[in-house]
């Protein structure tokens, strides 16, 4: 049985798990990536999605776009700190570029979003 979610849960600018994805809608489209953060395995399926339709980590703010996996900015923290870690970032941000999350497509199909391939 393929990874699902009910249409229902998942409104424009929600983010929900479903097995190893978190499934978005950025209100344009559907989509889903892995789950964990490259920055400290944060569960990305706890995020949330911004104004330009990326997904953003719940842990430190490192932004997704969700049609390649790429981390479009890097982490605002480390472990507990929330602030600015410039040096760090550029390296998260770096490797976040490499290791991009897995993306696969969502579709909508009956009363579910579906997560095929």
């Amino acid at each position: 049985m393929p990874d699902r979610v009910p249409a229902t849960d998942l409104p424009p600018g929600a983010v929900r798990p479903a097995g190893p994805w978190a499934v978005v809608n950025t209100g344009d489209r559907l989509s889903a990536v892995s789950r964990r953060c490259r920055h400290q395995l944060a569960d990305l399926a706890e995020g949330s999605v911004d104004a330009d339709g990326c997904l953003v980590c719940p842990w430190h703010q490192a932004r997704y776009d969700t049609s390649t996996g790429e981390m479009v900015t890097g982490p605002r923290g480390f472990l507990g700190w929330h602030g600015p870690t410039p040096g760090y970032t550029t390296l998260v941000r770096w490797f976040g570029q490499v290791a991009r999350l897995r993306v696969r497509r969502a579709v909508r199909r009956g009363d579910d979003v579906v997560v095929e391939g």
